[in-house]
């Protein structure tokens, strides 16, 4: 681990500028997958709306940091003011739907999660002043400690850092921030609860488990991890469009924690990883695969065929590795100990 620690503090003084990009939207899908575990692997709340709660997160942070001179409403709070206000406002719409999220379950909460996704959607190309419409609108650049993450160069070691080299760091110290509090959540006394929970609810309920509390404070829980992981790609975008906050990107995160492991911190960042750079990776060497060909060529398109992998992925984890691809590396060989009458 120590290892992997400082290859991933090395790697923006040698990686190009596509890798340092596919990195950072790698980190932010590890965010929101992890809170998204969170709810549906923890508790076994199934959420079709966490698309939702990352448009809230980017725009929320676009509104709060943007200062008007576009033509859209800005508030012109410092950059990690309009951060913290962007999850935090994440989390309250998490909050407002938590009374619904607290008593459904199944397949009915996942209904009632899908009509935030449609009303999302409806208010993101309409609401023009404050999203932009259909065009979306620029993402205002954060400045912390000192350090605004955009294209003005910063010199380490003699290395000129831009924008993704400096979004860099600031992204492994979300994710590892992240992976450590929702660790310390799952193997709390909250874990236990929740895990209880979605063992059996009524079993949970009678051990004296506040249940529809614990559900309503899941999915906060999970709405502001969702409202970070898309301050953090509003920021590697530079540009919130309404069409990538959409019912795909929904079924994308539900993708990252079955093919990663239901209810592991590990398997949440795994998927997220594996599931957001695939499609990056055949984007880039479409010319080199077989069967895989450059958007609007009339082959099978990056997307397209990166959709089909992680659906083969995901039914081939239900049917043989049940514990997602993070029980891979949990599995050891046993060692079998010889009697000495069978050695001899």
């Amino acid at each position: 681990m120590a290892a992997a620690a400082l290859l991933l503090l090395a790697l923006p003084f040698y990686l190009e500028r596509f890798w340092l990009q596919a990195g950072l939207f790698a980190m932010a899908a590890a965010i929101g997958a992890i809170g998204i575990n969170l709810l549906t692997g923890a508790t076994g709340q199934l959420s079709m709306g966490h698309a939702f709660f990352l448009a809230v997160g980017a725009y929320g942070y676009c509104a709060f940091a943007g200062d008007g001179g576009d033509g859209l409403s800005g508030l012109g709070l410092p950059g990690w003011l309009a951060a913290v206000g962007a999850v935090a406002l994440a989390g309250a719409a998490g909050g407002l739907f938590s009374p619904i999220a607290g008593r459904l379950s199944g397949a009915y909460l996942g209904i009632a999660t899908l009509a935030l996704i449609f009303i999302g959607q409806h208010v993101l190309f309409n609401a023009h002043g404050l999203t932009g419409g259909f065009n979306g609108r620029e993402v205002p650049p954060l400045s912390l400690f000192g350090v605004t993450f955009d294209e003005s160069e910063l010199l380490v070691a003699q290395v000129p850092f831009g924008a993704a080299e400096k979004l860099w760091y600031l992204g492994l110290a979300l994710v590892v921030a992240s992976a450590l509090f929702a660790r310390g959540v799952l193997r709390g006394r909250p874990g236990r609860a929740l895990n209880a929970i979605r063992d059996h609810r009524i079993a949970a309920g009678v051990l004296g488990i506040p249940v529809a509390r614990y559900r309503a404070a899941a999915f906060v829980l999970s709405s502001m991890y969702a409202g970070l992981a898309g301050v953090l790609l509003a920021l590697v975008f530079q540009r919130t469009v309404p069409e990538y906050f959409g019912m795909l990107l929904s079924l994308e995160y539900l993708a990252m924690i079955v093919i990663g492991g239901l209810g592991s911190v590990a398997g949440a960042v795994v998927g997220g990883v594996f599931v957001s750079l695939l499609p990056q990776i055949l984007n880039r060497y479409s010319d080199a695969l077989p069967l895989v060909s450059a958007p609007g060529t009339g082959g099978v398109a990056p997307g397209e065929a990166s959709r089909y992998l992680y659906g083969a992925a995901i039914v081939a984890v239900v049917l043989f590795l049940p514990g997602g691809l993070v029980r891979l590396a949990a599995r050891r060989p046993t060692r079998t100990v010889r009697t000495p009458a069978e050695e001899r």
